[in-house]
């Protein structure tokens, strides 16, 4: 993956449906052009934006000028705080390196347990820390596939109810999509325009192989 499409969200791949035709696809300030280009020629048109990764629609300001556009674009590329997360606490370097141990990177963060809690992980070798770490971590690894499964599943249907709510089958695609059926999915969207279609397979397509890997 290009680095710079995870670091600076104008970069970020998106594809532009209009009506059920891809208009464009491609880096998001490029796409951005070319709705702006469509929309001149034809303010009827209904144009839609999605991420191809959360199959969200992207709000686009298309006032003023190309320059004022992508500029607009670069300057939401801040870095922005995500609601809900911790900052990691401040904490002052120390004149001297103590022996023993070195610290790894461990951040103190302040957890509430009920007293049976403690008392099982501190009987756990290692002490509390530790089991907690070697949980995270198992969790880590078994929840990477149903994670991904979620994830491709949310895509996929905001992408279908936001441009698909119309269409024969609808309903059953998305029932088949949260029920993990790739063949009554492919069933269901047969009929749909191709663009429309091929899009929504892409998005789906990963939890469809999530779902193969939490089976195995």
């Amino acid at each position: 993956m290009d680095t710079n499409s995870a670091a600076e969200p104008h970069f970020r791949p998106c594809t532009a449906f209009d009506s059920h035709q891809v208009l464009a696809s491609g880096p998001l300030a490029e796409v951005a052009l070319a709705v702006r280009a469509a929309s001149d020629a034809d303010r009827n048109r209904r144009i839609l934006v999605f991420d191809d990764t959360t199959g969200r629609v992207i709000d686009l300001d298309l006032r003023g000028t190309a320059a004022e556009i992508l500029a607009r674009l670069a300057d939401a590329s801040a870095p922005i705080e995500t609601a809900g997360e911790l900052p990691a606490p401040e904490t002052a370097e120390p004149q001297q390196r103590s022996r023993g141990r070195p610290k790894l990177g461990v951040v103190a963060r302040e957890i509430t347990l009920l007293p049976r809690h403690w008392a099982w992980l501190g009987a756990q070798p290692g002490g509390a820390s530790v089991a907690l770490r070697r949980l995270v971590d198992e969790a880590r690894r078994t929840g990477g596939p149903r994670q991904r499964k979620r994830d491709a599943q949310e895509a996929a249907y905001r992408f279908m109810a936001a441009i698909a709510g119309d269409l024969p089958g609808f309903e059953e695609a998305a029932r088949a999509l949260f029920a993990s059926n790739p063949v009554r999915f492919d069933q269901q969207t047969s009929g749909w325009p191709a663009a429309i279609r091929d899009y929504a397979s892409k998005l789906a397509a990963a939890a469809f192989v999530a779902a193969d890997e939490t089976d195995a």
